[in-house]
């Protein structure tokens, strides 16, 4: 199996609906709704095209850096 493309929506038989987030010819990452980052060997794994479009995801924020970090660079 050749690579997917990336931000493709996909159906796993075991878990279910997520967004392709990095696919090369050896690993696929694959950001699940309910159970989140798994990744999969390319050339065995089995998923198919989901109907629709992803949901939109909250971005993560960046830590601030803590009064101990800060106080510890100056």
């Amino acid at each position: 199996m050749k690579a997917l493309q990336e931000g493709a929506y996909v159906k796993h038989f075991q878990y279910g609906l997520g967004v392709v987030t990095e696919s090369d010819s050896q690993r696929t990452s694959i950001d699940f709704d309910l159970h989140g980052v798994k990744k999969f060997v390319t050339s065995i794994m089995v998923v198919e095209q989901a109907e629709g479009t992803p949901p939109r995801r909250p971005r993560r924020r960046k830590k601030a850096a803590s009064a101990a970090t800060r106080a510890g660079s100056l």
